[in-house]
């Protein structure tokens, strides 16, 4: 009987440790169950094995995740991450991940716009990493197979895009599922959508095309570049990157009429590109910042696609589409730019020999500081700065002449408009001869103050 005992406390002694309570030994007795269902053998496998669990259960399990957490779980293992993609493609699944509520949405409250939108980020990642083991080409032949039933993700898809949130869920969808890929697979993403979507024929079209002649189309091109491509990016130089891949592939003068159509002023009733905006009158800020911002980006970005003098050549194209801007628009584009890419522009000209352009330019440059309200000294110490560029004083000095014979043309022109009797319902010359003189004003007293500055050190 004493034999009995020592050989039950010596088999009790090596299963268990410890035994502290009852509580205990019923939660090892589950484990011993769970290691039964799982391979106990490697903490890693275990985690693979879910493959043990019948696959309806397993997409019950899923129903009670979200999109976040299913990304999470894809990257357990390549069988679970093979189960995943499973349920993707059913039909459950796709009426779960594919939302299409993208024009249910009321101005009033834009809580669904962001929810959807953060829906589709999510989506991506969880698409990049379901699909991580498969070579780029493969990747996008399944995601495309997957969202080609998403009528708004396409080209010309929606019959009401600029009430559709469906290209921006896109682009959201893309940016995180191409985020922190190298240039080449990047590279084979534009191809690939570009195949997809016939873009490059659809931007010929519009860039040999006469101005405004396809309106609807030059509509879809700014729709699809800016929501797909364009502006769902955190850091400039991946915007620099897609911006570049869309202009690159074409003349320097149909570079500047695609900047034009994808950044340039839009009718706010239809949303369509206005092409006379720029030559019909003087406009305001909101109608060039899209504009100055994709020029500041090409100029700044540290990249070997673009140089000074290609940024400068695409503001002179730009300039004159569709027929030559007003001096005013080309001055308020220029300091919108950016102090860099104003400097560059105007010593460009200073070293072409275009001095009357330059000192035209000036006038027009202090006029929008005069109108916004801007610094006036800039304006005096951009031209202070260009004055160096010439390599002796005589090109100065007449260059400085050239800046006070401007002031006195553009004054004489302005006031004869207003004697002439060529006034407008809302006295528009009036107006701009009253900012030309004051703006003739404010820029010599600058001018006197830095020279008696320069003067008394």
């Amino acid at each position: 009987m004493d034999e009995i005992r020592r050989k039950m406390t010596s088999r009790i002694n090596t299963s268990f440790t410890l035994i502290p309570s009852q509580k205990y030994r019923r939660s090892n007795r589950q484990f011993s169950y769970l290691s039964k269902v799982f391979d106990s053998n490697s903490h890693l496998s275990t985690l693979g094995n879910f493959k043990a669990l019948p696959l309806e259960i397993f997409q019950i399990i899923l129903r009670y995740l979200s999109v976040k957490d299913i990304s999470m779980l894809s990257m357990v293992s390549k069988t679970v991450s093979q189960y995943i993609i499973n349920y993707i493609s059913s039909s459950s699944g796709s009426r779960r991940f594919l939302l299409q509520d993208f024009h249910k949405l009321e101005l009033s409250d834009r809580s669904q716009d962001s929810a959807i939108l953060e829906h589709y980020k999510s989506l991506g990642l969880l698409f990049k990493r379901c699909t991580l083991l498969l070579p780029t080409k493969e990747r996008l032949k399944y995601i495309h197979k997957i969202l080609a039933e998403v009528s708004c993700f396409k080209f010309s898809g929606c019959a009401v895009p600029l009430q559709c949130v469906g290209l921006p869920c896109y682009g959201l969808f893309l940016q995180a599922l191409t985020a922190g890929w190298d240039e080449l697979e990047c590279h084979r993403v534009y191809n690939f959508l570009c195949e997809l979507t016939n873009l490059s024929r659809k931007i010929q079209t519009v860039v040999y095309s006469k101005p405004g002649s396809a309106r609807k189309l030059e509509l879809r091109i700014r729709l699809f570049c800016r929501n797909v491509l364009l502006d769902h990016w955190t850091y400039r130089s991946d915007s620099a990157f897609w911006l570049t891949r869309i202009l690159k592939p074409w003349p320097m003068v149909n570079q500047a009429r695609l900047l034009y159509i994808i950044f340039g002023p839009i009718s706010p009733q239809d949303g369509q590109v206005v092409w006379q905006k720029m030559i019909e009158g003087p406009t305001d800020e909101s109608s060039l910042k899209d504009l100055a911002d994709a020029i500041r980006l090409l100029y700044d970005t540290d990249t070997k696609e673009w140089t000074a003098d290609d940024v400068i050549s695409l503001i002179d194209e730009l300039s004159v589409i569709p027929r030559e801007w007003l001096l005013e628009n080309n001055a308020r584009l220029l300091i919108l730019s950016g102090n860099s890419i104003c400097f560059t522009f105007m010593a460009s000209k200073a070293v072409n020999g275009r001095v009357f352009e330059l000192a035209k330019l000036i006038v027009f440059i202090a006029l929008v500081c005069e109108k916004e309200l801007y610094c006036m000294d800039w304006a005096v110490k951009m031209m202070q700065k260009v004055c160096k560029v010439f390599s002796t004083p005589i090109e100065r000095n007449s260059f400085l002449q050239s800046v006070a014979n401007a002031f006195a043309c553009i004054i004489m022109e302005t006031m004869q408009s207003v004697l002439s009797g060529e006034r407008d319902e809302d006295d528009r010359n009036f107006l701009n001869l009253f900012h030309l003189v004051h703006a003739q004003a404010n820029f010599h007293k600058e001018v006197l103050y830095l020279t008696l500055n320069t003067l008394s050190l």
